[in-house]
């Protein structure tokens, strides 16, 4: 599996130094890996099939296409808690809210302009649609993402992608990113799948609202 890993990265065009920071790795600990120095974690095994859409027949046998087709439906989809049957998911307007500070603190009054009925999703809380290609090819402008509303900051879970409020000189930011730890004290580490983006260290105290991505959906128009 570990030699896989490598042509993963290769096609992929990243460099090591890159495919490190999407596990939430080092450097030097991606190249054992690479090596067969050390193994591949069970963690960094499901980043690469969810978040990099890599075949997990091929990932652990060398057997098939080393990546999956893509879905029209659910382009990312966190996996790593239990599936509602059937659920309506409210899908909000950021607009119509004036952010995700006021959404967050006024959902049970704020009207959705819809809602979203698919089956076998986790338990989700809304859904917005993004604007801007930080998280490009992954995510895109115009995608809905599914969303569960965090209210600790210390239930962050390392490495996932996260729907994010962020106060800049007193405006409302809106953003999805992964977060990673910052060598900063006081600080996380705001890291986008588009690697034209820059990483940024952000103050914990200025993030205004979080909330964990859980699924998200393209929908392809045929013309």
């Amino acid at each position: 599996m570990n030699e896989r890993v490598k042509l993963i990265r290769k096609q992929l065009e990243m460099t090591q130094e890159q495919l490190a920071q999407r596990l939430g790795i080092g450097k030097a600990a991606l190249s054992m890996i690479e090596t067969g120095k050390a193994k591949l974690s069970s963690r960094n095994r499901n980043i690469l099939v969810q978040d990099l859409n890599v075949n997990p027949e091929w990932l652990e046998t060398g057997r098939g296409n080393m990546f999956n087709a893509e879905p029209d439906l659910t382009a990312y989809m966190h996996r790593t808690d239990n599936s509602l049957p059937l659920q309506s998911v409210p899908l909000y307007s950021i607009e119509g809210t004036a952010g995700l500070v006021p959404l967050f603190a006024e959902q049970a009054q704020t009207k959705p302009v819809n809602f979203i009925h698919i089956p076998n999703l986790p338990k989700c809380d809304g859904a917005i649609y993004i604007v801007g290609d930080s998280m490009y090819p992954l995510l895109k402008s115009g995608d809905i993402v599914l969303y569960k509303q965090l209210r600790d900051l210390n239930d962050i879970f390392w490495g996932d992608m996260y729907l994010l409020s962020i106060d800049i000189d007193g405006e409302e930011y809106v953003t999805v990113k992964y977060i990673q730890k910052s060598e900063r004290e006081g600080y996380v580490k705001l890291v986008s799948q588009n690697p034209h983006h820059a990483d940024k260290d952000v103050a914990v105290d200025r993030i205004r609202a979080i909330a964990l991505v859980k699924a998200s959906i393209r929908m392809n128009s045929i013309r």
